[in-house]
């Protein structure tokens, strides 16, 4: 792992490490990526072995703190390469997206570290024994699991990998170890709901408290699916199902465990017409990072901020842009905000997903150039509002690499990207 960067006055610069070297070993443990070099160097002593660009090694005795960050960044974030997804699922999104957009949205990653250190969601099938006792031996918990079905031949026959169905075997052997596993459902109507999807959550709730949390989503759907596996789109009567089918296993939680582990995404509350749960219904959040429960969060924090603020003024006219499921919502949390930020003159506009296609309706997948055709000539007011999830992370970009300085350009007025949550709207309100 070759350091990039050493942190001023970290125990890494004290210790005299200089960047270049390449970071060897941690105690007797050898150092092949982020994993090992966050567990081997939180303890308060221990050793590291580095070389020198021109192969000469030395070894270096370490005191700090006990879970003191020790200071080093190195070349990738993961230490080595990334695990690529072995998986050819017929419901990723990935292969649905349009040809010629930048090369990064195309990669699909599977790997078991950025679960524990990102939140991303894996399918398990490019894990060796190994890796299952590395997580074991390391404490690797929670770890975000892409379920799909509890069904060994559905679930071949979903991700298209034989290895696939050995899905159960996997997480059985983490749940003896006491690994916490949140796990997601993405139906998809004919394959995995109905029945599969009964049986699914039943099975996996025989492992709860190990299957800490269990979302159900609906598939998403672009109208780039040419050639690819034929799929139904969740709509209002779909959803509803979903609805009435799962909550009932959350409720039986409840009553059972004290909490309802078991929990429906935003989207099918949305599709169907039916309210978002208030924010008790989603416990801790513990699926927050899958979207679940965001409106629920949003409005409570909300709520507080304007129970406990000062009023103050709004005297800048602007223009909220989110996408067709949060439209409705937002321009209740202005009314709400309105109550303690005075004189507010906002519109919300629902931007109606001219790129991807109509069955995509949320704000993270709205792009530049559906900004620019939808809201131009419209009244904006002085500046314009978007959720920064509408930016690829990490960048000053939409996902059709439109720029939101070329947004402002084609609008005339400053785009201003902010947190999707309450404290960044209402910043943004006082602004």
């Amino acid at each position: 792992m070759r350091v990039t960067s050493v942190e001023p006055g970290s125990p890494a610069a004290a210790a005299g490490i200089r960047i270049g070297e390449t970071l060897i070993a941690i105690g007797r443990h050898a150092a092949h990526d982020m994993l090992d070099y966050r567990f081997y160097t939180y303890d308060a002593a221990f050793t590291v072995t580095l070389r020198a660009p021109d192969g000469t090694e030395r070894t270096l005795k370490i005191r700090k703190e006990e879970g003191e960050e020790f200071g080093l960044t190195f070349e990738s974030y993961l230490g080595d390469r990334m695990k690529r997804c072995a998986n050819n699922c017929v419901f990723c999104f990935v292969d649905q997206l349009p040809k010629g957009l930048r090369e990064s949205l195309y990669i699909k990653d599977d790997d078991m570290r950025l679960s524990f250190l990102e939140g991303n969601y894996i399918s398990m099938t490019n894990l060796t024994d190994d890796d299952l006792e590395r997580m074991i031996r390391m404490r690797i918990s929670p770890v975000n699991v892409s379920v799909q079905t509890t069904d060994p031949e559905l679930r071949v026959k979903m991700l298209r990998n034989p290895r696939a169905g050995e899905l159960w075997v996997q997480m059985e052997k983490l749940a003896a170890a006491h690994i916490r596993m949140n796990c997601q459902i993405v139906v998809c109507p004919g394959l995995n709901d109905g029945d599969a999807l009964r049986k699914s959550l039943e099975d996996l709730l025989t492992l709860y408290p190990a299957v800490a949390s269990i979302s159900v989503v609906p598939v998403g759907i672009t109208r780039f699916r040419d050639g690819l596996y034929p799929l139904t789109p969740v709509g209002a009567k779909e959803a509803a199902e979903i609805l009435d089918m799962v909550q009932p296993f959350g409720e039986r939680c409840v009553e059972k465990y004290g909490e309802r582990v078991v929990y429906c995404a935003d989207e099918l509350f949305l599709r169907c017409g039916r309210p978002i749960p208030e924010a008790a219904y989603y416990d801790s959040y513990p699926q927050l990072e899958n979207g679940v429960g965001l409106m629920a969060k949003f409005e409570d924090e909300l709520r507080g901020i304007v129970r406990h603020t000062r009023p103050v003024e709004a005297d800048r006219p602007f223009a909220i842009a989110t996408g067709c499921a949060a439209a409705e919502f937002m321009r209740k949390m202005l009314d709400l905000a309105g109550k303690k930020c005075h004189n507010i003159k906002g519109i919300v506009y629902a931007i109606r997903n001219d790129f991807f296609g109509h069955t995509i309706d949320v704000a993270g997948l709205v792009t530049g150039t559906d900004l620019i055709a939808q809201l131009k000539d419209k009244p904006l007011g002085e500046r314009l509002l978007i959720p920064a999830t509408m930016l690829r992370q990490g960048e000053n970009v939409f996902l059709d690499d439109v720029t939101p300085e070329q947004v402002a350009q084609a609008l005339g007025i400053p785009v201003e990207p902010i947190l999707p949550n309450a404290r960044g709207l209402w910043d943004a309100l006082r602004r």
